[in-house]
């Protein structure tokens, strides 16, 4: 049998690679696109007025009040709002540290920089989100903090959904960075100084142009994850309503109505990926 299966093999390469992905591909359309699918429909079905049941009737009834409640929309400005603030606040942080990781640090500190911006990946996700609790709390140790110069913390809200999603998503913004700095030749930069170039010169014509579709390409991971999130912004959101929290809320009272709304993150990042393509983001993936 492996004789006969080694020499169907042979010679064909385009075989083998059929066979060494069928695999992962049939997980991805079965698993994947064929949820996306059953959501899809799912969506466009009602409630019965009457028994509650799912009544599998078309109808564009679901997508009429995503668009036309101004309830909804308020919750999709404001979720979209929070990715943009943590998309911007993480690149922002993010590009000095990869920056210093790529072209200044020597291998030793390099490696212990990757290993401190990776740790907390380590750490199962809700454990960070109650820790973040426990240090925006009334009693937590920003307020501690915080206390003798007559300020008070934020407590739970809008801004402390920004600053829990920004302090998770930053390593998905970091590694991206660093190697889209990393492939710039330092000889680039040494040109650019011998010429007479001032460093903030340098930075805005020469490292941030070519910078740029690795800066966007973590921008995809930190908006899209945050566009999406609904446990961090249920446990330090104080009530604030987003995207999540909606489909959440309505998956077990109005499965079609859910279905809906969550299709609102997916157009979101179907026009974003596609903008990204465009500034050449997935290279950098």
């Amino acid at each position: 049998m492996g004789r006969r299966l080694a020499d169907l093999f042979h010679g064909r390469p385009r075989l083998q690679a059929g066979a060494l992905l069928a695999g992962p591909v049939g997980w991805l359309v079965v698993g994947y696109l064929g949820s996306l699918a059953v959501l899809l429909v799912t969506s466009f079905w009602t409630l019965g007025e009457l028994s509650g049941e799912i009544e599998q009737t078309f109808t564009l009834d679901n997508f009429r009040d995503v668009v036309e409640n101004d309830v909804y929309r308020s919750v999709t400005g404001r979720t979209v709002l929070i990715a943009g603030l943590v998309t911007v606040t993480d690149a922002l942080l993010a590009f000095p540290l990869a920056f210093y990781m790529a072209k200044i640090a020597g291998p030793r500190t390099r490696g212990l920089l990757l290993v401190a911006v990776l740790m907390p990946l380590w750490s199962a996700y809700l454990v960070k989100i109650f820790a973040w609790r426990g240090i925006l709390s009334q009693e937590g140790v920003l307020n501690w903090a915080l206390e003798p110069l007559g300020i008070e913390g934020p407590g739970y809200g809008l801004v402390a959904v920004w600053l829990v999603m920004s302090y998770i998503w930053l390593p998905y913004m970091v590694i991206p960075i660093y190697a889209g700095l990393e492939r710039i030749p330092n000889t680039l930069l040494s040109a650019s100084e011998d010429m007479g170039a001032k460093p903030t010169y340098t930075f805005r014509r020469v490292i941030l142009p070519l910078a740029l579709p690795a800066v966007i390409a973590g921008s995809i991971f930190t908006f899209s994850l945050t566009l999406g999130d609904f446990i961090a912004p249920t446990l330090v959101g104080s009530g604030e309503q987003f995207i999540g929290t909606v489909v959440r809320d309505n998956f077990t009272v109005d499965l079609p109505f859910a279905a809906a709304f969550a299709t609102v993150p997916i157009v979101i990042m179907i026009v974003y990926l596609l903008v990204a393509r465009r500034m050449g983001a997935f290279e950098h993936l």
